[in-house]
């Protein structure tokens, strides 16, 4: 019997929003549960992080310094436990089975992260989301990502963004950017392309796990990627 893939899906919290910019949009949740559902089919195990952005960055609440960043941090963590179950609802009215696993136990409404538990939900065909970042101040969802990733032995991580892939630099200020099909870990960290933060690439580099960015909007991408298809995106890797 052939094995299945298992991939980890990173999403920021900004995309849930939609056009709105803060909250979250539930025609979104409902187009992304659509793409993901497509993977299942596809028998494809799937982890997710998402971010919190849409609702409250750390880094943002704690700028005044009235708030501490540790609080901050914190508040951000809360805030992808919302997205969490809001993209469990759409999961599971997709027709999928869901469980949010959260670095920080909040047993009333998910469960707390143990990555043995979560190794066997994936083998029995569930979705898991990987809530409340590292349970850690300091850390991003993107390190977040990268370590469960790690954890429950994903082939590769799919940075799911609203841009095609990774440029050398911000392609909305410069008309000569150019788009990076390939880079690797080392360009990224050294010329400080902001794939991910650089302690989630640096734990990729050292774990041999290629990072893909694409963008979510188009219809189909995440399957391609999975099936192989890589013009549609850049890929970090050595």
């Amino acid at each position: 019997m052939q094995k299945k893939k298992r991939v980890l899906v990173k999403f920021s919290g900004e995309a849930l929003a939609g056009e709105n910019g803060f909250g979250i949009e539930n025609s979104v949740l409902k187009y992304i549960a659509s793409q993901i559902k497509e993977l299942l089919i596809n028998d494809v195990e799937v982890g997710i992080v998402i971010g919190g952005g849409n609702i409250i960055r750390g880094v943002t609440a704690a700028k005044d310094g009235l708030i501490k960043r540790t609080s901050g941090d914190y508040m951000g963590m809360l805030a992808t436990v919302i997205n969490a179950i809001a993209m469990q609802e759409a999961l599971e009215s997709a027709g999928l089975d869901v469980r949010v696993q959260s670095a920080i136990q909040m047993e009333a409404f998910c469960e707390t992260y143990i990555m043995r538990r979560a190794q066997r939900h994936l083998e029995k065909g569930r979705v898991v989301i990987f809530a409340a970042g590292t349970g850690n101040p300091y850390f991003t969802t993107d390190t977040t990502a990268v370590l469960r990733a790690v954890e429950i032995e994903a082939e590769v991580i799919i940075k799911a963004t609203k841009v095609d892939g990774v440029y050398d630099k911000d392609p909305h200020k410069f008309e000569d950017a150019q788009f990076l099909h390939t880079i690797s870990y080392e360009r990224a960290l050294h010329d400080n392309i902001k794939v991910m933060d650089d302690t989630a690439i640096a734990l990729a580099k050292d774990n041999a796990l290629p990072i893909i960015v694409c963008n979510m909007f188009c219809e189909g991408n995440l399957l391609k990627i999975i099936q192989g298809d890589m013009s549609i995106c850049s890929v970090v890797k050595n």
